[in-house]
């Protein structure tokens, strides 16, 4: 069999990482990929049509999207008149993360348990709440936004601040109130990702994970696409996994059969885990990224199988066995980022830090003399595997300290909280 891989992050990497374990490597395509990959195809993930052209003429037999904007944008419609299968949901199913405004409603429609939320039809509407609410809220931009578009705030001002800077940030158009966004009820709890894949029937899950989404220590500064990943999760109780199955995946599955969607692909649910019990924060309908890189290494299971049983109506049958132990995973990044960063610095020590760990790209590039440069944001994501969890990090960041490019940034605390949890600190 030959595959496509869509993306170009540290994601798609890990990707073909794991399929290269199912098939031979040569028959893994890479659309666009990045420096840490081969067989790239220098296409744009959203141009269906040279993506279509490409995989006709290889005899590309199955597609599977990394990134959340060609699903949106509908690629999995594209190819319905052919023969290649498409690993993702349809357009109208993938609003579940396109438009954070119709995923509210979903969640309200079938009781999916959820923190409330208000929409508007004036800014002074809004203002009037964050007032009310003494600016304890959260602000969602209601369109995709790279994992940026959310502000937690705690003040007014803050709110208030975050209103303009969704407004210079997202809005297209001066003719009309901006008014693309939702305010969210804030809660009290810590976050985890519970993601899976989906016939549509049935729901398969992975390892529960947690991401590391601002850029500084502590869960401070601004948020990222993920600064870093663990998982297992130690204080991952049957009992919550119960809570979330009967409140958040079960309604949520309801609802997908109810609405009448196509949707095989992977199903992501951003949970917060409040005193009072689970509740929803987001759908993504792909794959986590830096999630990705922990959850494949923990996986046992074929991907390809699994991928196929969701095409051939066997998923509920097929649950997935893991490897024992922890993965940690670091993102390394260009300083400035998620802001403005510098491009092209030399990147030195890769082979040295993956005698020990996973490393697998993300913004990087190489050139014809096989020289490896950065190229984005998110430059590196560094896995360390260990029997606990402790020793999944140390070797993770024992792997960073092999790599340098200049400027690099990375968080020092990924996974520190459950650490110092388990230290009594």
């Amino acid at each position: 069999m030959k595959i496509a891989i869509l993306g170009s992050g540290g994601r798609e990497h890990a990707l073909a990482w794991k399929f290269a374990q199912s098939i031979p490597p040569q028959n893994i395509y890479l659309i666009p990929g990045n420096g840490g990959t081969y067989n790239n195809v220098p296409l744009d993930s959203t141009d269906f049509d040279g993506i279509k052209a490409f995989c006709l003429s290889e005899g590309i037999e199955l597609i599977f999207v990394g990134p959340e904007m060609p699903l949106v944008k509908g690629i999995v419609d594209f190819f319905e008149d052919t023969d290649i299968k498409v690993f993702g949901p349809s357009k109208r199913a993938a609003r579940l993360e396109g438009s954070k405004i119709i995923a509210k409603k979903f969640m309200q429609r079938y009781g999916v348990n959820t923190a409330g939320f208000w929409l508007f039809d004036t800014l002074a509407q809004a203002h009037k709440l964050i007032e009310e609410k003494d600016g304890k809220v959260v602000i969602k931009y209601d369109g995709l936004a790279g994992g940026k578009g959310v502000y937690v705030c705690s003040s007014v001002q803050e709110a208030m601040e975050a209103l303009a800077d969704l407004n210079q940030t997202y809005r297209y158009s001066e003719s009309e109130e901006f008014l693309d966004f939702l305010i969210e009820e804030k809660l009290s709890g810590y976050e985890i990702s519970i993601i899976g894949f989906t016939d549509g029937k049935a729901i398969q899950l992975l390892h529960p994970s947690q991401d590391h989404k601002q850029l500084l220590n502590g869960d401070k500064g601004p948020n990222t696409g993920g600064m870093g990943a663990y998982c297992p999760l130690p204080f991952f109780t049957p009992q919550l996994h119960t809570q979330i199955m009967e409140q958040v995946v079960n309604p949520t599955l309801a609802g997908i059969q109810a609405e009448g969607v196509n949707y095989r692909g992977v199903i992501y649910f951003g949970i917060m885990v409040t005193p009072s019990g689970p509740k929803l924060l987001e759908y993504n309908t792909r794959f986590g990224d830096p999630e990705t890189e922990v959850l494949l290494p923990s996986l046992q299971s074929d991907l390809l199988q699994l991928v196929l049983a969701c095409f051939n109506g066997t998923l509920a049958h097929c649950t997935p066995q893991f490897n024992p132990g922890y993965y940690v995973d670091v993102v390394m990044a260009a300083q400035g980022y998620p802001k403005t960063f510098a491009k092209n610095n030399p990147i030195q020590g890769i082979a040295d830090a993956e005698k020990d760990a996973l490393v697998f790209h993300a913004g990087t590039k190489r050139l014809p003399d096989n020289t490896l440069l950065t190229a984005g944001g998110r430059v590196l994501n560094v896995v360390g595997q260990g029997n606990t969890l402790q020793e999944a990090t140390q070797n993770a960041y024992a792997a960073v300290q092999k790599i340098y490019f200049k400027d690099a940034y990375f968080r020092t605390d990924i996974a520190q909280r459950e650490l110092n949890v388990k230290s009594g600190e």
